[in-house]
């Protein structure tokens, strides 16, 4: 009597079917179709939300054709078109567009991280709340071009001045935010946290701060599109690059297609960085349970 193959018992290996048929190509298969349908989907919605733009930019070049505007106060979308092309070509947008994304950049991180540390300390500490709070609160309520003056006045028309204007825009919504993220933090999850007899650092950074990230992420947002616009006005006092440089030069020579592809940089800068936020604030926050809308 032969004795039966162990083998024919075992069960079939890791990614090999009952008949032998290899089936990880299949999972790699379905896994890059999810990974298509994702793209497609994220890009039908930019489609979708590039669609208004589109449809204006077609009614203002309509209306330079026809002549229903006057083209040297308003020049049709064609003409910045060209004129962005030549500044391109030339390399004048590009250098004006780093010294602009360099000094951006430098007074966010400073701001930005100024804004993080005050902001959690306020909001993590009563005394600490009402020894600074009220100070700060003030001065938010100033306007940029009130500070303006002081600035040039104190650290001259250098890079200094701008870059403080730029770290001061960013401060406030970074401070705000994380300030309320903090204090809108569940006390039930204070409480848990307590009963497992976490220790003040663990409570802060596995309980208090992962609570708190969402409006934290929420101010960084808002504090780079501040930033940005207060990079202008920063650029307004005297620099000699950047884009803020290249509108103030189209407009004291009159130049509107410059002006405007000027403006239009600014928008589509502005609008790439909130993508990205955007991007990382779903990827980071991707355990989160909530309403996307209907």
């Amino acid at each position: 009597m032969s004795v039966p193959d162990e083998t024919l018992f075992q069960p079939p290996a890791v990614g090999v079917s009952q008949y032998g048929e290899a089936r990880a190509p299949e999972r790699k298969t379905v896994k890059r179709e999810h990974i298509f349908d994702r793209l497609s989907l994220a890009l039908r919605r930019s489609l979708l939300g590039l669609l208004l733009p589109a449809i204006l930019l077609f009614l203002w070049q309509l209306a330079a054709v026809n002549g229903w505007i006057d083209v040297n106060l308003l020049p049709a979308p064609t003409t910045v078109l060209a004129t962005f092309w030549q500044l391109v070509l030339s390399g004048e947008l590009g250098a004006d567009l780093l010294a602009s994304a360099s000094r951006w950049l430098v007074g966010f991180l400073i701001g930005g991280s100024l804004g993080l540390i005050l902001g959690s300390l306020v909001g993590l500490s009563r005394l600490a709340e009402r020894t600074l709070d009220t100070t700060v609160q003030m001065l938010r309520t100033i306007p940029f071009l009130a500070l303006s003056p002081l600035l040039v006045l104190w650290l001259g028309l250098d890079e200094p001045p701008k870059i403080t204007l730029i770290a001061l825009a960013s401060f406030f919504p970074i401070y705000i935010n994380t300030f309320a993220g903090i204090r809108n933090v569940d006390r039930k999850l204070i409480e848990v946290g307590k009963v497992y007899q976490l220790t003040q650092r663990e409570l802060l950074l596995r309980v208090i701060l992962p609570a708190a990230f969402s409006e934290v992420l929420t101010g960084v947002r808002y504090a780079l599109a501040v930033a940005w616009l207060a990079l202008v006005l920063a650029e307004l006092l005297g620099a000699s690059q950047g884009l803020g440089y290249l509108l103030s030069e189209g407009r004291e020579f009159v130049r509107v297609d410059i002006v405007l592809c000027s403006i239009l940089v600014f928008a589509c800068v502005g609008k790439l960085v909130d993508l990205l936020v955007r991007a990382l604030e779903s990827r980071l926050l991707r355990w989160r349970d909530t309403y996307t809308g209907g």
